[in-house]
């Protein structure tokens, strides 16, 4: 069977498709974001998105509601339909037994365990198109989904708020907010969608923050957060200790820090790891190995500036959220990226997306290119 060309209405349901995968966000991760539209006789029949983890994906959801419309109709999805038995049975044998006539998907599947769904649809004499995106545009979708799927580590992204003239706080130690209500609620929404949420500790001293989505629905569950803090000096009283219960809270040490600061932490209601240092911090891929272990597979950096500048110039960083505010702080504000510029590694990021915003502020993501 040939494969048809890519029509002007194929990308464009294939666009709708991604849309409503995203409003998935905050409850699937570690799945995939993905939509999916069926249409028949040029008319759509049913729309479906992967809406919780262990619920039904996206092909599964618009053909419960497409019921007998499904049978030969086309069926746009904006990933890869999925092959295996994973905590619900293979997309693929839904689509076939719906009787549905031709598939088109935007992104290749990249795990190796859940790919091959095309070949399936195939066999089955379904007509299939696709890829249709790039691999490019798949990760832009999915970024920890397409990481975690080559990598044995957890994906990285860092958020900044920042100056125009690109400045993260007004002074040394000094709480600034940089950005307005708008962005701010949209750096809380970001956070559902990850694991766990990573900061040094001179962020927990100057700003105290709880790292939690407070100004957003919740996602399914709370992220947990990360704090580096080589010495274990970080306060028993700060704010993110009061709700350690429901979200936990992990402090990495130096290996050699002292048994008494080991135990205040513990106390305070951390989880303590010590770990290899590496100059005047920790060692990020250990931190990162650790992660790992404990299951996180995708961590947001939210400062500071040198543990930004530590792991972009280390290549841990994968994404950059950057929402730029209309301000300027001057020569004494703290800038972005601390340090020698030049080993930053621009050249390897590209936009994800086109430049959002958000109030009176512009979010701009990049993305590490691979083999960048």
């Amino acid at each position: 069977m040939s494969e048809s060309p890519v029509r002007p209405e194929d990308t464009a349901l294939l666009e709708r498709a991604v849309e409503l995968g995203r409003l998935g966000w905050g409850q699937v991760h570690p799945n995939p974001l993905v939509g999916c539209v069926i249409v028949k006789d040029g008319e759509t029949v049913a729309e479906g998105y992967h809406a919780a983890l262990g619920g039904p994906h996206a092909e599964v959801a618009a053909l419960e509601l497409a019921t007998i419309r499904a049978e030969g109709a086309t069926v746009y999805v904006s990933l890869e339909p999925c092959s295996h038995q994973g905590r619900t049975p293979p997309c693929t044998g839904a689509l076939v037994d719906a009787g549905v006539r031709r598939v088109v998907f935007g992104a290749s599947e990249p795990s190796s365990l859940a790919g091959g769904g095309a070949a399936v649809l195939r066999e089955a004499g379904v007509e299939v198109l696709g890829p249709v995106f790039s691999e490019r545009r798949g990760r832009a979708e999915n970024p920890a989904h397409f990481h975690v799927a080559r990598n044995e580590t957890p994906h990285v992204a860092v958020k900044l708020a920042m100056s125009l003239d690109g400045r993260i706080a007004a002074r040394p130690g000094e709480q600034t907010r940089v950005t307005g209500e708008e962005a701010h609620r949209e750096s809380h929404r970001l956070r559902t969608g990850f694991d766990a949420i990573m900061v040094g500790a001179g962020t927990i001293r100057a700003d105290d923050p709880r790292l939690t989505p407070r100004l957003v629905p919740p996602g399914r569950e709370l992220p947990r957060r990360i704090v580096l803090d080589a010495e274990g000096t970080v306060p028993s009283d700060a704010a993110l200790f009061e709700d350690h219960k429901s979200a936990p809270v992990h402090v990495f040490v130096s290996a050699d820090v002292s048994e008494s600061a080991l135990e205040r932490l513990e106390a305070a209601g951390a989880h303590v790891h010590p770990v290899p240092g590496s100059g005047a911090g920790l060692d990020l891929d250990a931190v990162l190995g650790v992660c790992w272990e404990l299951g996180m597979r995708s961590v947001l950096c939210e400062g500071g500036a040198r543990l930004a500048g530590s792991l972009l110039r280390e290549r841990l960083a994968q994404r950059l959220y950057l929402f730029v505010a209309p301000v300027t702080f001057g020569a004494e504000g703290v800038a972005a990226f601390l340090g020698d510029a030049s080993g930053l590694g621009w050249d390897d990021f590209e936009p994800a997306f086109e430049p959002e915003l958000f109030g009176r502020d512009t979010l701009i993501v990049l993305d590490r290119q691979e083999g960048g």
